[in-house]
């Protein structure tokens, strides 16, 4: 039944390690960018706040598929944008990463807005009658309490995105998903077995993430 993988013909470990390194760094980024994005989407600021609630209503409705195609063909094919990448891979790897890390930080920006609404009004008018500025308040006395309110939606987020990193094959990114056409293409004999091996695999990605992440829900759940 797994004969065809003792060939040496597939980089099985080597496919999901470039997965588990795309969701890695779109999730960082994602975090970084979406955290960036609910500072927009709370602002003072007209200009700013007009800009993120575009911005995530534009791209969080948009299939991810064209935002991924959109970062190749827009960004490297036109524009030559090759992210310090030397090759095909890289390039493609980099570029999924930028996809992803667009589209999913409007996610996360939603799940830290839903916990900034969790956060009683009080506190940063509070933090404001000391003199705080809106960045001191957002960072010092929002936020922190906004993460540990969202780690629940933020796990579902995690998730979701280490399964969205199949989309990533579109542009040639070397990962799982492009491992599994071709062996689904090569060894239609063991169409059901292929399936099997890569649904095991993104649920080793997955479960642990989940089962962290839901721990910390409630390790670091805000008691009112």
């Amino acid at each position: 039944m797994f004969d065809f993988l003792d060939s040496g013909q597939y980089d099985l470990l080597g496919a999901f390690w470039v997965t588990a390194q795309l969701a890695l760094y779109s999730a960082i980024g994602s975090l970084v960018w979406g955290t960036a994005l609910v500072a927009m989407r709370v602002s003072p600021v007209p200009l700013m706040r007009g800009f993120g609630t575009a911005y995530v209503n534009l791209v969080r409705n948009t299939p991810l598929t064209v935002v991924v195609v959109a970062c190749s063909f827009g960004l490297n094919q036109t524009l030559q944008v090759t992210l310090g990448g030397d090759d095909f891979k890289e390039i493609g790897f980099r570029l999924a990463v930028l996809g992803l890390t667009a589209y999913t930080g409007t996610f996360v920006c939603e799940a830290l807005r839903s916990g900034i609404n969790t956060v009683p009004a009080g506190q940063a008018e509070a933090a404001r009658a000391l003199g705080m500025s809106f960045t001191q308040v957002l960072t010092l006395v929002v936020l922190p309490q906004a993460f540990r309110a969202a780690i629940t939606p933020l796990a579902n987020v995690l998730i979701a995105l280490t399964k969205n990193t199949t989309v990533a094959a579109a542009i040639g990114a070397t990962e799982a998903a492009l491992l599994m056409k071709e062996m689904i293409e090569n060894e239609a004999q063991a169409l059901f077995t292929v399936f099997g091996i890569f649904a095991f695999g993104f649920i080793v990605l997955t479960l642990p993430t989940g089962l962290v992440l839901g721990w910390a829900a409630k390790r670091l759940a805000v008691k009112r």
